[in-house]
C-alpha cells in the first residue's frame, strides 16, 4: 500500500517560487477566467517531467482565484486540501434568475430590484450563517446515474437534485452598486456559492445570480501568493532552455 507523504515534507509552491522537483510537489496557482480546472491540469503537464497531476477542488470557467495543484506523490494529500475551509469574494447581480444560478446560462427571469436597498440584504443574511442545507445545482458537475447533472440539464431531462450540509462560517456584504450586490463568504468545503446567490435572490423576491466569483483562500493558502499560470509556464520553460 503507497505511503501518504508528510505534509510537511511536500513543498508548496507560490508565486516567488521554481518548481526543483515534481514529484511530490504542490503548486498555488491563480486560475484565469474561462478555463476550467482541469485545463489548468492539462497545461501544467505540458512543462512537467510527469503525468501525475490533480487538483483540489474545482473552480468553475467564470471562477478566478486560488488552484491547488498537486502533482506525483503530493495527489495523496487531495483530500486534506479539499477539506479546508474556503473564503470567496464575488458579485450578485440582484433582479436577474438564471437556470445555472451563474452567469454560464441565459437569463430566464426578470424583476425590477432597484427597490432593494442594502439594510435589506443584511437583514437576510443570517439565516444562511451556520450549518445549512443547499441543494445541488441542475447545472452541476455531480453524477446522477452514472452521468453529469449539467447534461442530464441540457436534455432537459428532470431528476431528484440531492441535498448536501455544508457550514457558513460568515457571509458579508461588501457592496452595492446598482443591482450588482458585492460578498465575501467563509465556508465549508463543497459550498455552491452560485447556489447562496440564487437564494439570497429569492429571499429578497426579485431573483439572483452570480455574476463574478473569486476564490481567495484554501486554508492558510492565498490566491495573493500564487502563480499566474501563464507566468509559471513561461518561467519553467525559461528555466528548461537554461539548463
Amino acid at each position: 500500500m503507497a505511503l501518504t507523504p508528510d505534509l510537511e515534507s511536500v513543498p508548496i509552491i507560490g508565486s516567488r517560487d521554481k518548481i526543483v522537483s515534481w514529484d511530490p510537489v504542490v503548486v498555488l496557482i491563480d486560475k484565469p477566467k474561462g478555463l476550467t480546472s482541469f485545463d489548468v491540469i492539462r497545461r501544467l503537464r505540458r512543462i512537467s517531467p510527469i503525468r501525475k497531476i490533480g487538483h483540489a477542488g474545482t473552480l468553475d470557467p467564470m471562477a478566478t482565484g486560488l488552484l491547488i495543484c498537486l502533482a506525483g506523490k503530493a495527489t495523496r494529500l487531495m483530500n486534506h486540501f479539499m477539506g479546508q475551509t474556503k473564503v470567496y469574494t464575488g458579485v450578485i447581480r440582484l433582479g436577474e434568475t438564471t437556470p445555472s444560478y451563474d452567469a454560464e446560462t441565459e437569463v430566464s427571469v426578470r424583476k425590477d430590484a432597484s427597490a432593494i436597498e442594502m439594510k435589506e440584504i443584511e437583514a437576510a443574511l443570517p439565516q444562511f450563517v451556520g450549518d445549512i442545507t443547499q441543494q445541488t445545482p441542475v447545472y452541476s458537475a455531480v453524477k446522477i446515474g452514472g452521468e453529469r447533472l449539467y447534461k442530464k440539464a441540457r436534455r432537459g431531462e428532470k431528476v431528484v437534485l440531492p441535498f448536501r450540509h455544508v457550514t457558513i462560517y460568515r457571509f458579508d456584504i461588501t457592496s452595492k452598486q446598482g443591482a450588482d450586490v458585492g460578498f465575501e463568504v467563509e465556508c465549508s468545503s463543497g459550498t455552491y456559492i452560485r447556489s447562496l446567490a440564487h437564494e439570497l435572490g429569492q429571499t429578497l423576491g426579485v431573483g439572483g445570480h452570480l455574476v463574478a466569483l473569486r476564490r481567495e483562500a484554501s486554508g492558510a493558502l492565498l490566491a495573493s501568493n500564487a502563480w499566474k499560470l501563464e507566468a509559471l509556464l513561461e518561467f519553467q520553460t525559461s528555466l528548461a532552455h537554461e539548463s
